[in-house]
């Protein structure tokens, strides 16, 4: 696998923990310079305490405005060759309980929260020698799955906006796709065990049993496998790589 250029600069959105800690500690390791964005300082700090980011962004995805200047601020320090939408929030309702405003929530976040970092980006790194756009989506947003129709059709709007971005980006040097984890061991997943041990009440194993069916291998993806593509699709090898939405999920998809 072809590594990254020297000198790389990466934003990784939702960098403080879970999935978007283990991309901005991979990207790290493979010598690029990190700067972790989200909403809490303190998570962010800590990131760069363990040496997972070097510098860090506080901004809320949804907030374009915010978003737009915690950005600006990153790439005067140094300009953007990679962003990492990772930012994300998961609610689980059935249909007929899921209002407009979990909706209108769940696309704020999932959706234009990587319209907004794109946008911010990409005008500084379309004519660059080197870029890499990479969402997070998920398997939801190749699938569908009950009772989370307002995440998953904001997942699927992330994976056409991938698609329809890399074909206007094929004559640059930027490539665009998207990771789709499945069931990954994280803060947000432990989430949906509680609700599921709440609701049902069955005991943890039971819980994470449930989200691991989905799974062929029977188990939680791990945020390292999640970096492992991401870090991937950010070499130098991966320049004929644009438009995918590649599924870390054990065969489910």
């Amino acid at each position: 696998m072809s590594g990254l250029p020297h000198s790389t600069h990466a934003l990784v959105t939702g960098g403080g923990r879970g999935i978007g800690r283990a991309i901005a500690a991979a990207l790290v390791g493979a010598g690029a310079t990190v700067t972790v964005l989200g909403r809490n300082a303190a998570t962010l700090e800590e990131a760069i305490s363990v040496r997972a980011a070097h510098f860090a962004a506080v901004a809320d995805v949804s907030n374009e405005a915010a978003l737009k200047a915690a950005i600006a601020e990153a790439h005067a320090r140094q300009p953007i060759d990679i962003l990492i939408a990772n930012a994300g929030s998961a609610e689980s309702a059935p249909f007929s309980k899921s209002d407009s405003a979990l909706f209108a929530r769940m696309m704020d976040v999932n959706f234009m929260g990587v319209v907004h970092a794109v946008r911010a980006v990409l005008p500084g790194m379309k004519d660059r020698p080197y870029g890499r756009i990479v969402a997070i989506a998920s398997t939801a947003g190749l699938k569908g799955y009950a009772y989370v129709s307002a995440y998953a059709a904001a997942k699927h709007a992330v994976i056409g906006l991938v698609r329809s971005l890399a074909l206007e980006m094929a004559g640059s040097n930027v490539t665009v796709n998207a990771v789709c984890p499945g069931f990954t061991d994280t803060d947000l997943v432990a989430g949906s065990i509680e609700n599921i041990m709440k609701k049902t009440g069955r005991s943890r194993e039971q819980a994470v049993a449930e989200l691991a069916k989905h799974n062929p291998q029977g188990r939680l993806i791990a945020p390292q496998e999640v970096a492992d593509a991401v870090l991937w699709l950010c070499g130098e090898g991966a320049s004929a790589i644009t438009g995918q939405a590649v599924a870390v999920a054990g065969g489910e998809i």
